[in-house]
């Protein structure tokens, strides 16, 4: 099992940067004793900068929600991640379903962009999860093999540098989520594929759930020593809620 599991809220297009602030004020007194995990913040790009600043020298850590693949160029309304990295953000979230299924986002950019943030310097949380539809198909396991065989293609050697979250589409933000047993063995077949992709690897790659998410399920996905963490939504919006999902286990 990997040493210090990772929780991590995506905000997605929520919080302003006042939001942000009182937020973050709130909440670092709610876990500042915890230290045998990973926690992990990531706001909108406009908040990244006050986060960085008020997240600096406690046990949270900053992350963005998405990222271009050019270092700079006539890309307007893009994000390089060396504006990222100079507000103190450590991982960057990549290929969520809403990018995939809302942005059209491929498996080929996707590749781009987690190839760009390993070479930043910086942590890739890789999104991989089926739709409702493939699920009901019976292909879940195609559709994950498929975007992580693209996605990590000819960066199968840097495996461990990066985290992937299992993030079935049909229950995120829906209320409800996979069972915690589903979850397990979708993770069980992801690390199956780590290893296929790169058997010298040594495992330090994290497998998080992501899906609907809460307080009150939380500590069920975490019994199980195949999920490596969580990716939350909306119950991260909240600090009070957030807090207690982190110390759910």
């Amino acid at each position: 099992m990997v040493a210090m599991r990772l929780i991590a809220a995506n905000w997605k297009m929520n919080k302003t940067i006042s939001e942000t602030e009182e937020y973050i004020k709130n909440f670092i007194p709610l876990v500042k004793d915890i230290n045998d995990r990973e926690i992990l913040l990531c706001p909108p790009f406009t908040s990244l900068q006050v986060a960085g600043e008020l997240l600096k020298d406690t046990n949270i850590k900053l992350g963005a929600q998405n990222c271009f693949y050019e270092k700079k160029g006539a890309f307007t309304g893009e994000i390089s991640l060396d504006m990222i990295k100079e507000t103190g953000a450590s991982y960057v979230i990549v290929g969520h379903s809403e990018r995939r299924h809302i942005f059209g986002e491929d498996d080929e950019l996707i590749n781009k962009k987690v190839t760009a943030v390993l070479e930043a310097g910086l942590r890739p949380i890789l999104c991989v999860g089926e739709k409702l539809e493939e699920r009901n198909s019976g292909i879940t396991f195609k559709v994950v093999e498929t975007q992580l065989k693209i996605g990590l293609s000819g960066i199968e050697e840097y495996i461990d540098r990066i985290d992937i979250a299992y993030e079935p589409v049909w229950a995120i933000g829906t209320g409800v989520p996979a069972t915690p047993e589903d979850a397990k063995e979708v993770h069980s077949f992801i690390r199956e594929m780590l290893k296929k992709l790169n058997p010298d690897a040594k495992g330090d790659s994290r497998i998080l759930y992501g899906g609907s998410v809460k307080p009150e399920n939380a500590s069920e996905f975490m019994k199980y020593e195949e999920i490596n963490g969580l990716l939350v939504g909306t119950a991260s919006l909240d600090p009070d809620s957030f807090s207690k999902i982190v110390k759910s286990f």
